[in-house]
């Protein structure tokens, strides 16, 4: 007897034993996972003891054994600042227009204080009450509490900030039986690990979330002086400033700080400065209350390949001195503009930044031992730092109108006046040509020249005027590239121009 076919009827068994292998699978990649306990702490000061996540994480527990032993350590972080401003008690002065006439000192106006409070989170560093969080969350209050647990508030102690890294260290001293996180090394974070990122986002209270690493080192994004930014999808959002982000160990491995977001919530990137360049600066600001940098006086700028092309270097990393500033330690060293730096202290130079992170990592005083290649020649400098001082910049002045041309390159250009000399607030001795119009898609404008910018040299010989600047661009072969010295708001830099 012929029996009907339920094809149903194979296909299930099947899936079911599918299933069962899969889940057998994925249990087994976990259990052989046996991802870390927790770590040696490494506490920044103080005695106690950081807490060690309990338990390797599994499919019953999650990460509950890592948030447990992190939690206590983060904390809310409430600034103040007084906003004073001028108001009147006549409706009139707020109208925009009669205020134009009356300004802001008018009769019926009154100074006015109000308070604007701030909120963020923080972490627990040590059993003496340091703690790590972001400059932005504390910059210029005059009154910052920290929020243990649900009700436990103390007022903290501002100790330092560091704007250039977006760090700020409080004190808090009549916390008791604090735990302090477990500080990692940052170092050995791995795009693809998991990590959690714990604060109080919104200020609804302590939260975790989980993620991975995305990407290492980002920089170039504006947000601080020294990017070198931990990549996140793991949720933040505005509150989660200050908090940490913690490895699979339970380890503290970055300070969460900004997020990438064109609606202010989180759309999966976030980035927190790594824990390596906030202990760097907090065991400074402890020690000595601020925080201070090697300085090289030097102008330094990437090699791109047109640049590289132009200084016959074929080595595929350095960075490029553009500019030596008269009397600093470069120059006293010997370092000259054009110098391509190949290697500090025995370390190989990538690029610009990471030359500049190398030499701000140095204490200064401190002597450097500089390898550079210079027409081709390899050698090497020791340069004695100095203390890095605050950054300044300048705006050029608009130039009046060019009375000479070079359509070659997409420029308008113009002699360099004593009095444009003045507006652009160069050096008296500055010589060169002054760039008074780009063509929009030209050469130039491709190169990234703009207006205000003074040409200095082409092709490495000095130009002095534009007789100067008109002969050494005839001598350029037609299908060559331009290397010009370009003296921008006082700093010069190299720029190659495509033809």
């Amino acid at each position: 007897m012929n029996l009907p076919k339920n094809s149903g009827g194979l296909a299930r068994p099947r899936l079911v034993i599918m299933l069962a292998l899969a889940l057998g699978i994925l249990v087994g990649l976990v259990l052989a996972l046996n991802w870390p306990t927790g770590a040696a702490p490494q506490p920044a000061t103080g005695a106690a003891t950081p807490p060690k996540a309990r338990g390797p994480v599994s499919f019953e527990t999650g990460f509950a054994p890592i948030a447990q032993a992190a939690l206590p350590a983060v904390v809310t972080v409430t600034s103040t600042r007084i906003i004073r401003a001028e108001v009147s008690d006549n409706p009139l002065f707020q109208d925009p227009f009669f205020r134009r006439f009356f300004g802001g000192n008018s009769q019926g106006m009154m100074p006015e204080e109000r308070r604007e409070q701030g909120l963020g989170s923080g972490v627990v560093v040590s059993g003496d009450g340091i703690i790590l969080t972001n400059n932005h969350v504390v910059e210029s209050s005059s009154e910052v509490l920290v929020l243990f647990g649900e009700n436990e508030e103390y007022r903290a102690k501002i100790l330092g900030t560091d704007p250039q890294t977006d760090i700020a260290v409080l004190k808090v001293d009549k916390a008791r039986n604090l735990k302090p996180i477990a500080i990692g090394d940052s170092s050995k974070v791995e795009i693809g690990q998991f990590v959690l990122a714990i604060g109080n986002p919104f200020g609804v209270g302590r939260t975790v979330t989980m993620g991975i690493i995305s990407a290492t080192g980002r920089g170039e994004l504006g947000i601080t002086g020294y990017d070198d930014f931990i990549q996140t999808d793991a949720a933040i959002n505005p509150g989660n400033s200050g908090g940490a982000l913690v490895d699979p160990g339970g380890r503290l491995v970055g300070i969460n700080t900004a997020i990438l977001s064109r609606s202010a919530g989180n759309v999966g990137i976030g980035f927190a400065v790594p824990v390596n360049m906030a202990r760097n600066v907090m065991d400074q600001i402890v020690k000595s209350g601020k925080v201070v940098r090697g300085f090289m006086g030097v102008n330094i700028q990437d090699l791109t390949p047109a640049i590289r092309s132009a200084f016959k270097v074929s080595e595929g990393q350095g960075a490029l001195i553009s500019g030596v500033e008269r009397g600093g330690p470069a120059d006293k060293a010997g370092l000259q503009r054009g110098d391509v730096v190949l290697s500090i202290n025995g370390q190989p130079v990538e690029d610009s930044r990471d030359l500049r992170f190398k030499i701000a990592s140095i204490r200064p005083g401190s002597s450097a031992r500089l390898q550079v290649l210079r027409d081709g020649q390899r050698r090497e400098v020791n340069v004695v730092l100095g203390e890095r001082p605050e950054s300044e910049t300048q705006t050029p002045v608009s130039p009046e109108q060019p009375d000479d041309s070079s359509s070659a390159l997409g420029i308008q250009v113009q002699e360099l006046s004593p009095q444009i000399r003045e507006q652009l607030e160069l050096e008296s001795g500055t010589q060169g040509v002054l760039i008074a119009a780009v063509q929009p898609g030209s050469p130039a404008a491709e190169a990234g020249l703009t207006r205000g910018d003074v040409i200095q040299e082409v092709n490495r010989k000095p130009v002095r005027n534009v007789q100067d600047l008109r002969q050494a661009l005839a001598s350029v072969g037609k299908d060559q590239p331009v290397l010009l010295l370009i003296n921008r708001g006082g700093g010069t830099t190299y720029v190659a121009v495509e033809r």
